[in-house]
């Protein structure tokens, strides 16, 4: 049975819920568990929130498992500050490969838990835009822009 408040959020964001022994595609979830645990820890807003993050943003509606809502909600706990310039985050997340990373992350299964490189590789993103060289960016990093 499906937590009426995971069903409600999901829902919200136009998120479909898929059995266990399914693949998900683009806006499709089957880590309804992750989503109640998440808010019996924290609450509605704070889940709502993480979803808005991953199914509002550009390429971020395959990304609807454990491991990125794990990450984005450890970020949102981590970070405050950064989320309450909402264009800005959500700005950062609508650039970001995060299928991509999450296919990275891979590599690292069995030797580190996922949802946690996945918040490292995200981090170094939101730290480039909020950080101290969000302003004046660092003449000699491969990751400027051209």
């Amino acid at each position: 049975m499906i937590d009426t408040r995971v069903k409600s959020l999901c829902d919200e964001f136009s998120v479909e819920i898929i059995g266990k022994s399914q693949y998900p595609g683009p806006g499709q979830t089957r880590a309804v568990g992750t989503l109640r645990k998440m808010i019996d820890r924290t609450d509605m807003e704070h889940a709502r929130l993480v979803l808005s993050t991953l199914a509002e943003t550009t390429n971020n509606k395959a990304c609807l498992d454990r491991e990125a809502f794990g990450a984005v909600s450890g970020l949102i706990l981590a970070r405050p500050d950064e989320v309450e310039q909402a264009s800005k985050w959500l700005a950062v997340f609508d650039a970001m490969p995060l299928g991509e990373m999450q296919a990275i992350t891979q590599d690292l299964r069995g030797f580190f838990p996922l949802n946690a490189v996945l918040a490292g590789m995200i981090y170094e993103r939101i730290w480039r835009a909020f950080g101290p060289r969000s302003i004046q960016p660092d003449l000699y990093d491969e990751r400027r822009r051209a």
